[in-house]
């Protein structure tokens, strides 16, 4: 007998930027998930970006990856993909770091990136920092 095992995988080519800053006021290393308004209006007092831009929790979601305190400007984070397969959130992102011996303002930096991405059911989220 021929078992068939079928993976129901969602894709997301390009999430959709919400908001992305490097003065963010969450000073430690976090990774979000918000699926609801409420939950929204909560986050959004630690975003210091552009005014972020409207979510319809009815067919999105949002993910985020907060980097914490960073020394200098020049750190960022992008997060490049969120896919789904087998019922778990697999959302990838890519850290950015000053060039070494570049001069920079010794400024303590708070860099994040929160995304729009299609709506998931999956109760399992993990994030994964890609080279």
């Amino acid at each position: 007998m021929i078992a068939l095992v079928l993976a129901v995988a969602m894709q997301t080519a390009n999430p959709r930027i919400v908001d992305q800053g490097a003065r963010g006021s969450i000073q430690t290393r976090r990774d979000v998930v918000v699926r609801t308004q409420a939950e929204w209006d909560a986050l959004m007092p630690s975003l210091r970006g552009d005014q972020p831009k409207a979510v319809d929790f009815s067919k999105e979601m949002i993910v985020g990856v907060f980097l914490g305190s960073r020394p200098t400007p020049g750190y960022g984070v992008t997060i490049v993909s969120a896919d789904e397969e087998n019922g778990v959130l697999h959302v990838k992102y890519r850290e950015t770091a000053p060039q070494p011996g570049m001069i920079a303002a010794q400024v303590i930096t708070y860099p994040y990136q929160v995304v729009a991405i299609p709506k998931s059911a999956a109760k399992d989220v993990k994030f994964e920092k890609v080279e």
